[in-house]
C-alpha cells in the first residue's frame, strides 16, 4: 500500500476496496450524499519504520508529551509525536502485552508474557521490576503514581489474579483484588475507580472505599477473550466505555461524595451504576475511544467465514484475504457518522486481535459543535504489527480541502471568504478548484470561474492562459480574458488568438474576439502568420477568413483584406473599396462583386474600365459559369459599357446580340441599328432561333437581302405599313414591284398599300396591277383618301417649288454679282512688295468697293501653286486660269488634262461610282445639254481632292454663273 503523505495526510477511503460491480440506485444516491469525514490520518514516520523493520508492534500507550510502543521482542520504545525515538527500554524477554502512563507522564509501566511487570522512569534511571511467574496481560498505573509515595499499580494475567501492588514500609506488597474467574485481559484506572475484564465480564472496584462497585456480564455469543480482547476506556471520571466482540456498552457510575474540611471529596455509601447505552455492531471491535459525545471504533470486518473459525488460531493469516480495518465514528445509538477504511501495511494477513487503538487524554470540555478548541484536539493511534497510523479531528482547512475534493468548490470558497482558514488559502483554493476542473476535463467551467478566482492578478491570469494553452484548451478561456484591469502582456493575447485560429470549432469566437478586443493590446502580425497557412487547407472556414481580413485591416494590409471580403461576399465591400481607394484590387474579384451587388459592381467596373479592361471582365465572368448566372452579369456589364462607349466592347458585340435576345429583347433592335461590330450572319441565326422577326428584317436589310426581309414583314409580321416604310428606305424601284406582287393576293394588304403609297409610288400603277375581280375592303374610301392625299401632296410640292425657285433666283443673282468681282493672286515671295504698294491698293479699294482680295493656296503646299503640277505661279510668261473656288491652274496643265480625259471618254471609259447607300437631292433641277455634262465630267477629273456636287459645277460654269 502507498504510504500516507507527511503533511495532513490523505483521507481513508469511504468504501471498502472490494465492492460489488452492480450497485443499486439508492446506494449511488447515498454515495453522492456522503458526509464529510471527522478524522484525518497520517502514518507515523520518524524512527518507527526502522524500528518495526525487524520487529512488530504489540501495544501502545499515549501520554501528554510522548508515546510508548511495545514490541513482540519485549522492548519498550519511547517516541515523540512524529515517531522519533527518544528512549528505549529492553524491559522484557517476551512480547509486551500492555503499557500504562501515569497522569504526569513521568513513568511508564509494561507487562509481558515473560511474567514480569517493569516500571521505568522517563527522566531518571529509576526502574522497578516485578516477577509474577505467569504471563501478564494487563497493567495500569495509579494516575497519581508520581505524586503518591505508595506507587500503586494494578496488573493481571493468565493466572486469573488481579494484583494491586503498593509500596509499604517494608517494601512492595501485592493485594489480590479479584481471582477465580479466568485470566485478566484488560485493566484501566481512572481516579479511584479500577475497571477490569475477565472471562466472566467487567468489574469495577473503588480503591478509595476498598469495595467493588458493579459487575457487567460478558456479552453472550462474543468470542473468547483470549482470541478477541475486550476493550475498556474511561471517557471521563464517571463514564466507562466497554467494547467486547460486537457489543458496545456505556456505564455511568454515580458516586455519593461529601465535602471534607480541606475542600476535597470522599465517597460516602454505595455507588450507583447505570448502563446508559448499549448496542451491537456488524463488525468486531478491535479498539474503542471517546470522540466528544460520540465514539471512535476500530472495526474489523469479518471475512466470508465467520464465527469461531475466524478466531481458531492466533497466527497471522497466510491467505491474505482479510479486509482493511475501519475507523468508524458512531453515536451512542449506533448511528454511523463516518467510516474510513485504513490502508494499513500488511492488513491482508492480520486478525482482529492484531490491532489496537489508543487515544491521548483530553478533557472534552472544549468540544462544541463537532469542533475542538485549538490545542484540545484528541489524537488516536491505530497500531498494527508493522504500522502505526495517527488520526485526529479535521480542522477548518481540512474541511475546505474536503469540499474541494468532493467538487463543492463554491462552498470551499465561501468558507475561505468567511474566514475559516488562513487568508493565503484564497489563492490556493482557487488554484485547486481550477486544477480539479481541469483534471475532470471541465475546461469550460474552469474558464468561466477564472474571473472570480483570479480577479485582478495579471500574473495569475497569464499563468493560467499559458496552462490552458499547454492543454490545448485555451479557446474556452478566451471569452473571459480581461483586456484591462488587468491588462496582460501582448503575448498572452496573441497566443489566445492563435489557439482560436487552430480549432475550426472556435473560428466564430475568433472573429468576435478580434472585433471586440482593442487592437492596441496585441500585434496582429503573429496571428496573421499563424492563419495564412490555412488559407488553402480544409480547415479554412468563412469565419476564419473574415477574422483574417479584420487582422489585415488592423495591420494596414487593405488589399488582402479586400480579397477576403470579396470571397466572403460582404455587403460593405463597396464602401470598403471607396474608403481605402482599392480600385486596382478589383481586377481579380469581378465575379464576387457581381454576385454581391451586380448594379453597384457594374457601375464600379465601368468607372474603372481603364484599370480593368472589358476583356478581363468578360473572361472572369465566362469562367464562372458553374458558380452563377454569368451570362446575365455579362449582359448587364456589356449593356452598361455600350451605353457609355459603343466601341469599348466591340469585340463582344456578337455575344451581346445573344445576351440582348435572352435578357432584354426590347434593346436588341436599337443595338443592331447602333453597332457596326457584330457579325450579321451570327446575329441573323440568333434571331431566327428565337423567332425575332423585326430583328430579322433589319439584319436582312443590312445584308442586302431586301426581298427576303420584305417577305418576312409581309408573310410573318403582316404589317404593310412597316413594309412600305422598309421599301421606302431602300430607294429601290424593284423592291416596290416586289412589294406590290406579294400584296396582290391579299386584298386587305392591297388596300393598306394604296393608303401608304402616296408620295412614294403612283397609286394608278398599283391599281392597274390589281387583278380584275379582286375585292378590296373599303376600296372607295381608300381611293378617296388617296386622291385627297395626292392633291394635298401636289399642292405642297408646287408651293415648295415656287419657294425654291425664288430662292434659287435670288441666290444666283447674288452669286453672279459676287462672281463679277476681281480675284487677286498673291505669292509669299511678293509679300514685301505687296506691303510697299499697300497704300495704293488701299486707295484703289476705296475707289472700287466691289474688289475682293483672295489668297489662293494649295492643299498640299503653301503659297500660290498650280493644282496640277504644284509649281508656283511666279514663273513668267505662263497663262493662269483661276476659278472662284480659289483653285488655279496653268493653262498648259489644264489643256493636257482635258486631252487625257477626252481620250478615255472616246474609249467608253466613263464611269461614276455611287457615293452613298442613299441618294441625296438638293432640290434644284438643272437642264444641261450634253456639252455641259461632258465638261462637268472633265472638271470632276481635273479637280482633285473635291467631293462631287456643286463644287465641280463651279469649275464648269466659271464664266456664266458661280454657285457656292
Amino acid at each position: 500500500m502507498a504510504p500516507f503523505p507527511a503533511e495532513n495526510g490523505v483521507e481513508g477511503d469511504d468504501e471498502r476496496e472490494e465492492e460489488e460491480e452492480e450497485e443499486d440506485e439508492d446506494e449511488e444516491e447515498e454515495e453522492e450524499e456522503e458526509e464529510e469525514p471527522r478524522l484525518k490520518y497520517q502514518r507515523m514516520g520518524g524512527s518507527l519504520p526502522s524500528l518495526l523493520a525487524n520487529d512488530a508492534a504489540s501495544c501502545v500507550a499515549v501520554a501528554e508529551r510522548m508515546i510508548a510502543l511495545g514490541t513482540h521482542a519485549g522492548t519498550v520504545h519511547i517516541l515523540d509525536f512524529l515517531g522519533n525515538q527518544v528512549k528505549e527500554f529492553p524491559a522484557h524477554t517476551a512480547a509486551v502485552n500492555d503499557l500504562s502512563f501515569d497522569v504526569d507522564g513521568e513513568y511508564v509501566g509494561s507487562c509481558s508474557d515473560d511474567g514480569s511487570v517493569v516500571i521505568n522512569s522517563l527522566f531518571t534511571d529509576e526502574k522497578m521490576k516485578f516477577d509474577y511467574h505467569r504471563p501478564m496481560k494487563a497493567i495500569s498505573l495509579d494516575p497519581d503514581y508520581t505524586r503518591k509515595m505508595s506507587r500503586r499499580f494494578v496488573a493481571g494475567g493468565l493466572a486469573g489474579h488481579l494484583y494491586l501492588n503498593s509500596k509499604k514500609w517494608l517494601g512492595y506488597r501485592d493485594q489480590v483484588l479479584h481471582s477465580g474467574e479466568g485470566p485478566i485481559h484488560v485493566v484501566k484506572w481512572r481516579t479511584s475507580l479500577i475497571a477490569w475484564a475477565n472471562d466472566a465480564g467487567v468489574k469495577v472496584y473503588d480503591a478509595a472505599n476498598d469495595q467493588r462497585i458493579t459487575f457487567i456480564e460478558r456479552p453472550r455469543g462474543s468470542p473468547r477473550p483470549e482470541l478477541l480482547l475486550p476493550h475498556l476506556v474511561w471517557q471521563d471520571d464517571t463514564l466507562l466505555v466497554i467494547g467486547w466482540g460486537t457489543y458496545v456498552k456505556i456505564a455511568s457510575i454515580k458516586t455519593n461524595q461529601s465535602n471534607v474540611a480541606n475542600g476535597t471529596y470522599r465517597h460516602v455509601g454505595m455507588n450507583q451504576v447505570d448502563i446508559v447505552a448499549s448496542f451491537q455492531t456488524s463488525y468486531y471491535i478491535s479498539g474503542i475511544a471517546p470522540f466528544g459525545d460520540c465514539l471512535v471504533v476500530l472495526a474489523y470486518i469479518p471475512g466470508e467465514e465467520d464465527g469461531e473459525k475466524e478466531f481458531s488460531t492466533t497466527l497471522p493469516s497466510r491467505q491474505g484475504n482479510a479486509q482493511r480495518p475501519e475507523v468508524r465514528i458512531v453515536t451512542w445509538n449506533n448511528d454511523e457518522l463516518t467510516t474510513d477504511a485504513l490502508p494499513v501495511l500488511g492488513f491482508e494477513h492480520y486478525k482482529a486481535k492484531d490491532y489496537s487503538l489508543a487515544h491521548a487524554p483530553f478533557s472534552g470540555s472544549s468540544y462544541a459543535g463537532g469542533q475542538w478548541a485549538a490545542g484540545d484536539e484528541p489524537l488516536y493511534y491505530i497500531v498494527s504489527p508493522k504500522d502505526v497510523v495517527i488520526a485526529k479531528p479535521r480542522d477548518a482547512e481540512d474541511h475546505i480541502a474536503w469540499l474541494l475534493e468532493h467538487g463543492w468548490h463554491e462552498k470551499a470558497l465561501a468558507a475561505v471568504e468567511a474566514g475559516q482558514g488562513r487568508s493565503e488559502l484564497l489563492d490556493e483554493v482557487g488554484s485547486r478548484y481550477l486544477d480539479h476542473l481541469i483534471v475532470e476535463r471541465k475546461y469550460a467551467e474552469a474558464a468561466s470561474l477564472c474571473p472570480k478566482l483570479l480577479r485582478g492578478s495579471a500574473s495569475a491570469w497569464e499563468r493560467w492562459v499559458f496552462h490552458f494553452a499547454h492543454l490545448r484548451q485555451l479557446p474556452v478561456l478566451v471569452p473571459y480574458m480581461p483586456t484591462e484591469n488587468p491588462r496582460l502582456r501582448d503575448t498572452a493575447y496573441e497566443v489566445a488568438l492563435v489557439a482560436l485560429a487552430t480549432n475550426p470549432s472556435f473560428h466564430k469566437y475568433l472573429l468576435s474576439t478580434v472585433k471586440s478586443w482593442p487592437p492596441v493590446i496585441y500585434s496582429a502580425l503573429p496571428v496573421i502568420s499563424a492563419i495564412e497557412p490555412q488559407l488553402n487547407s480544409s480547415s479554412m472556414t468563412d469565419a476564419l477568413k473574415e477574422a483574417l481580413a479584420e487582422l489585415y485591416v488592423i495591420d494596414g494590409q487593405y488589399e488582402k483584406a479586400f480579397s477576403l471580403y470579396a470571397d466572403l461576399m460582404k455587403p460593405y465591400i463597396f464602401d470598403f473599396i471607396e474608403k481605402h481607394n482599392l480600385h486596382d484590387a478589383i481586377r481579380e474579384k469581378v465575379v464576387q462583386l457581381m454576385l454581391l451587388d451586380c448594379k453597384r459592381a457594374v457601375s464600379l467596373l465601368i468607372q474603372n474600365k481603364d484599370l480593368i479592361t472589358p476583356s478581363e471582365v468578360v473572361t472572369q465572368l465566362l469562367n464562372a459559369r458553374d458558380k452563377c448566372d454569368s451570362r446575365y452579369f455579362l449582359h448587364l456589364y456589356l449593356h452598361a459599357l455600350f451605353e457609355v462607349n459603343p466601341h469599348a466592347g466591340k469585340d463582344f458585340h456578337d455575344m451581346q446580340v445573344e445576351l440582348y435576345a435572352d435578357y432584354d429583347l426590347k434593346m436588341l433592335l436599337p443595338f443592331l441599328r447602333s453597332s457596326q461590330h457584330y457579325t450579321l450572319e451570327k446575329a441573323y441565326e440568333i434571331c431566327v432561333k428565337r423567332d425575332l422577326l423585326r430583328e430579322q428584317v433589319f439584319i436582312l436589310g443590312r445584308m442586302g437581302n431586301t426581298k427576303h426581309a420584305l417577305a418576312v414583314i409581309i408573310n410573318k409580321l403582316g404589317d404593310i405599313e412597316e413594309a412600305v416604310e422598309f421599301v421606302n428606305m431602300q430607294h429601290d424601284d424593284e423592291l416596290w414591284e416586289e412589294l406590290i406582287k406579294q400584296c396582290l393576293n391579299k386584298p386587305e394588304m392591297v388596300g393598306v398599300l394604296l393608303e401608304h403609297t402616296v408620295g412614294n409610288l403612283d397609286p394608278l400603277y398599283i391599281v392597274n396591277m390589281v387583278p380584275n375581280g379582286l375585292e378590296i375592303p373599303r376600296l372607295r374610301d381608300r381611293l378617296v383618301k388617296i386622291i385627297t392625299d395626292y392633291r394635298t401632296e401636289t399642292s405642297l410640292r408646287h408651293g415648295c417649288n415656287d419657294i425654291l425657285k425664288a430662292d434659287i433666283v435670288n441666290l444666283l443673282v447674288k452669286y453672279y454679282k459676287e462672281a463679277r468681282r476681281a480675284v487677286c493672286l498673291t505669292n509669299e515671295e511678293d509679300d514685301a512688295r505687296a506691303k510697299r504698294v499697300g497704300s495704293r491698293a488701299s486707295q484703289a479699294t476705296e475707289k472700287v468697293p466691289s474688289v475682293r482680295t483672295m489668297e489662293v493656296k494649295s492643299k498640299t503646299r503653301g503659297g500660290t501653286r498650280c493644282c496640277m503640277c504644284f509649281d508656283p505661279f511666279s514663273i513668267q510668261n505662263v497663262s493662269v486660269i483661276v476659278f472662284f473656288c480659289c483653285h488655279a491652274y496653268h493653262m498648259d496643265c489644264l489643256k493636257d488634262s482635258m486631252q487625257t480625259v477626252n481620250g478615255k471618254k472616246g474609249a467608253g471609259a466613263t464611269h461614276r461610282e455611287p457615293i452613298s447607300e442613299y441618294e441625296y437631292d438638293n432640290g434644284v433641277e438643272y437642264e444641261n445639254d450634253d456639252d455641259d455634262d461632258e465638261a462637268q465630267s472633265v472638271l470632276v477629273s481635273l479637280v482633285p481632292g473635291h467631293s462631287l456636287g456643286l463644287v465641280e459645277l463651279n469649275h464648269v460654269n466659271k464664266v456664266e454663273l458661280f454657285v457656292e
